[in-house]
């Protein structure tokens, strides 16, 4: 008899509150009157405001705009962006009217909401993606695209999220078991932590080469720095970006970063002391922050033709489209981004944005005991989600635990965070970038020799450390003798390397098995520009039993910049009677145009070939018994949730706000280190290698074979599985679906569990649900006792 048993997650709380993270304590929030208006090029602000009076002409008298002014040091530059304010009043449809105008405009490219970034939390709202269940199933053998597209924007009126500092909170609380044993196995002997950080990454080696980042301007986009400030000989402009008028740092935040890249202090040292600094002041006293002003500092930057560009600041907003594009924009010009990866670890899934791209070095945090800091955020990347799976990120670790830095007035401090991480990595790449010829060096070439080079930290997996921590001297070698090429992040899969392989070692394939899915990241250190001349190709190696395995391919039709994607989907064909691995590679040939640089400073256009192998070596074992297998719907959790969802977790998270300076009203919060209000809320993109990682591998260890279904209920055999899980849902489920689920169930013998949610206190059902409902979540309590007074338990 088949079993349908429905479980709230208020009432599993104390049993899986450990798989969902602590909520970052920078929220961004949308400025429904204001908007980002982007051009296809760069123009006057004459020209500008020219373009848009003539595409809002013959619009009702009532609808109301105004180009907002912007003061600051790139105005009189010509830019690619203007912002417009409307009237108040019923700003969505008025929006809709102004965006359908201004989009008819050849010369505009796009409309996006102005965002505010800050630690308020705010409600956000996102439209979800249509899906036809009748398109979606895929068979292994059909092209699929499992990135998300560089084209697609989210509705910009709905959108809010977060980006912030990330500084470490030595106040939050940990949760994952795994990682809380890690640190706690008994007594053991302890290393010194170096005096200075520069000798631990061996910098001073270089230096004793002559190499010390001359030469190379580093940008860092932070809270500013003090025009005399002891600790710097080197610097060459200070600007702010926001609305106070003020290039100095009042919060330390700024200083200590710009500390570890380039500070002259005998006390803490920064890795490249030569680099030229160059400090742009992006948050307020406050810590406030705007999109636009973000979108001006960047521009600003390439006016400046900086090498390097650190950014100790993040949030998982990676639909905020004008930065994103911006950051794209950055890297095509030759602008080497390095990023921190986020402090919301040690759960998974919870990267931030810039730091995930593609095209940006993305830094965890390692400390000196060579282990992943619990604070460092882990991955995968959720921008493919639910359709497809994420790609490998951090990029690499770096020295992010109780490093010495400068303090804002002077004299030496320290932090932990991925805020110190990413200028460790900054100015490492300022070394390097000063030591070798200019053509060897692009965003792609100087991460493929970091990563290459990083040397892998044992009983860690490649989301937590990526390729490995930093290896300054073993990176400077491979620069050095840089030869353009391709390579794969990650170099290959084999699901018998564990730990390192997690989660792909963690459960084998078998015959009728949901295909897995390895989203590769293709970086192209020939040029900006590439494309895979033809389609990638499987080879098994017919002795190893390649027969054995499918493999399709998709991958993007262009690289750029620097870098693309290749999706690879592997299946069983064939059932094996006992365990087997499966050998095997993909080959794939990447053409791309560069200039050939000859004597003196004469370059020549050319195409550049590279063939390159991805090898995979597959564990197969027999297919397990129906009752031992559940299916886990993934296809109905939305990638970017659409609402509050709230999150059961029992840690205390207190803390003030007040306003802030801006126009629009701002939230003042603590320098970080220091607590902050929170609400419980799901990250983006349900996953069971993500926020449900805990309950995956509890399954695991029960001998249970999780598959995940990434489509319709349309698509799958009810024979092959003793039970579907359908885990804290959003999306909505088609007749079809229905129909063919009740099939599965009354016919087939489907167990079905469901782990239900709620978050909208205004339907009906709620409250006769939460009348009779035993409530043991305070934060689930709070959240609804304004309306209904449940029992708490």
């Amino acid at each position: 008899m088949p079993t349908l048993l429905l479980i709230t997650t208020f009432l599993l709380t104390l049993c899986v509150a450990n798989v969902f993270s602590i909520l970052p304590t920078i929220q961004v929030s949308v400025i429904e009157t204001e908007y980002i208006v982007s051009f296809t090029n760069f123009y006057s602000e004459e020209k500008r405001s020219s373009i848009l009076s003539e595409a809002l002409t013959g619009l009702s008298e009532n609808l109301t705009w105004r180009e907002i002014p912007r003061n600051n040091p790139g105005l009189s530059y010509p830019s690619d962006f203007s912002v417009i304010e409307l009237s108040h009043g019923k700003i969505r449809e008025k929006f809709e009217v102004f965006q359908v105008q201004l989009n008819s405009h050849e010369l505009i490219r796009s409309v996006s909401p102005q965002k505010k970034f800050t630690r308020k939390n705010l409600n956000f709202a996102q439209s979800s993606i249509q899906k036809d269940p009748k398109l979606l199933c895929t068979d292994g053998h059909e092209d699929f695209i499992q990135n998300f597209t560089r084209s697609e924007s989210a509705d910009p009126v709905a959108t809010n999220q977060l980006r912030k500092h990330l500084g470490y909170n030595s106040k939050n609380v940990y949760s994952d078991r795994r990682e809380s044993q890690r640190f706690a196995l008994g007594r053991r002997l302890m290393r010194v932590i170096p005096t200075q950080l520069t000798s631990a990454v061996d910098a001073d080696v270089l230096w004793s080469r002559g190499i010390t980042g001359k030469g190379v301007k580093v940008a860092v986009f932070d809270t500013g720095l003090g025009r005399k400030h002891p600790h710097f000989r080197n610097i060459i402009e200070r600007t702010d970006w926001t609305d106070e008028g003020n290039p100095n740092d009042v919060l330390g935040h700024g200083t200590f970063v710009a500390g570890v890249i380039a500070s002259q202090s005998p006390e803490c040292l920064g890795l490249a002391p030569d680099a030229e600094l160059y400090l742009f002041r992006v948050f307020t006293d406050e810590q406030v922050s705007y999109t636009s002003w973000f979108l001006d500092a960047f521009n600003y930057a390439m006016h400046s033709k900086v090498n390097v560009l650190n950014l100790s600041i993040g949030g998982p907003d990676f639909l905020d489209q004008p930065f994103v594009d911006k950051v794209w924009e950055l890297s095509a010009n030759n602008v080497i981004l390095v990023s921190a990866i986020g402090n919301d670890g040690p759960l998974y899934g919870t990267l931030n944005n810039p730091a995930d791209q593609m095209d940006v070095i993305g830094v965890g945090g390692v400390d000196f005991e060579n282990r992943i800091a619990p604070f460092s955020s882990r991955g995968m990347t959720t921008w493919e989600l639910p359709g497809g799976y994420g790609r490998l990120k951090p990029d690499l670790v770096a020295y992010g635990s109780s490093v010495r830095g400068s303090g804002m007035y002077g004299g030496c401090k320290t932090l932990s965070g991925t805020s110190v991480s990413s200028p460790v990595v900054a100015g490492a790449v300022a070394l390097l970038t000063s030591a070798v010829e200019t053509y060897k060096v692009n965003p792609a070439s100087v991460k493929q020799a970091l990563i290459e080079s990083a040397n892998k930290i044992p009983n860690a997996n490649m989301f937590e450390q990526g390729h490995g921590k930093l290896n300054l001297l073993h990176a400077y070698q491979l620069l050095s003798n840089y030869k353009p090429h391709v390579s794969f992040s990650p170099a290959y899969l084999d699901t018998t390397e564990c730990p390192y392989m997690w989660p792909y070692c963690a459960q084998p394939l078998f015959h009728t098995s949901i295909p897995l899915t390895v989203n590769v990241t293709v970086l192209n250190g020939m040029g900006v520009v590439g494309n895979f001349v033809k389609k990638p190709v499987w080879q098994p190696v017919s002795s190893e039993n390649g027969d054995k395995l499918d493999v399709s391919i998709s991958y993007s039709n262009k690289l750029w910049p620097w870098s693309g994607w290749m999706a690879v989907r592997v299946r069983v064909s064939k059932p094996v009677e006992e365990e087997i691995v499966v050998r095997g590679q993909i080959t794939a040939i990447i053409s791309s145009p560069t200039q050939k640089h000859s004597t003196g400073s004469d370059t020549e256009q050319t195409t550049l070939t590279n063939t390159i192998t991805f090898p995979i070596n597959m564990r197969i074992v027999p297919t397990p018994p129906r009752e031992k297998r559940i299916l886990w719907d993934q296809f109905h959790n939305l990638r970017y949730p659409g609402g509050y969802f709230p999150r059961d977790t029992l840690y205390p998270m207190l803390g003030t706000h007040q306003k802030g300076p801006h126009n629009q009203g701002g939230e003042k919060h603590e320098e970080h280190g220091a607590p902050s209000q929170q609400q419980p809320l799901d990250w983006h993109a349900d996953h069971v290698h993500t926020n449900f990682r805990e309950l995956w591998l509890h399954l695991r260890q029960l001998d249970y074979y999780v598959d995940v279904l990434g489509e319709p209920y349309t698509c799958f055999d009810a024979g092959d599985y003793g039970t579907l899980m359908i885990v804290d849902t959003e999306d909505e489920f088609y007749s079809e679906e229905i129909e063919k689920l009740y099939n599965d169930v009354t016919v087939k013998g489907l167990n079905v569990i469901v782990l239900a949610d709620w978050y909208n206190v205004e339907v009906s059902l709620l409250f006769t649900i939460l009348s009779f409902v035993c409530i043991y979540d305070i934060y689930t309590l709070a959240l609804i006792n304004s309306t209904i007074r449940p029992s708490i338990c």
